[in-house]
């Protein structure tokens, strides 16, 4: 049979926790994901445990966070004066704020801290800094 390979066209059934069992992703009940090998279309791990897969391949892959979103860079929480973020603006530790750069780029963030004075607000990926742990099922080589 056909492995995966880089170029090809794949179509993946799979299940993303962390390493303490919580899910943070899944296709359950969804089409597969559908990439293309060695595009940069996913993370680099999950890239490199699709390929040499058959169809009809399952297994599990541990992708330590250099290879998939990296340590949590402290450069990109950011300490804000309250002042300086709108009053309208709901701010609840664990929510998500879009802010925008010069450019127009928007960026979503998360509100780790709030005080009368400050706001700290995280910059990083999510799963920054987690290593994951995905079950595969290759379903499909185009």
């Amino acid at each position: 049979m056909k492995q995966a390979q880089a170029g090809d066209n794949v179509q993946v059934h799979y299940k993303g926790t962390l390493t303490d069992g919580q899910l943070f992703d899944s296709s359950e009940g969804r089409d597969p994901l559908n990439f293309t090998l060695g595009s940069g279309q996913v993370i680099k791990g999950f890239d490199d445990g699709v390929t040499g897969m058959e169809i009809g391949d399952k297994k599990t892959i541990h992708i330590p966070n250099a290879e998939a979103y990296g340590p949590v860079n402290e450069d990109m929480v950011i300490n804000f004066e309250r002042s300086q973020i709108p009053a309208d603006i709901p701010l609840e530790v664990g929510g998500t704020l879009n802010m925008h750069q010069d450019g127009g780029q928007v960026i979503p963030v998360v509100v780790k801290e709030v005080t009368e004075e400050h706001v700290i607000l995280d910059a990083n990926h999510p799963l920054a800094g987690q290593d994951l742990i995905f079950e595969l099922e290759l379903v499909g080589i185009n």
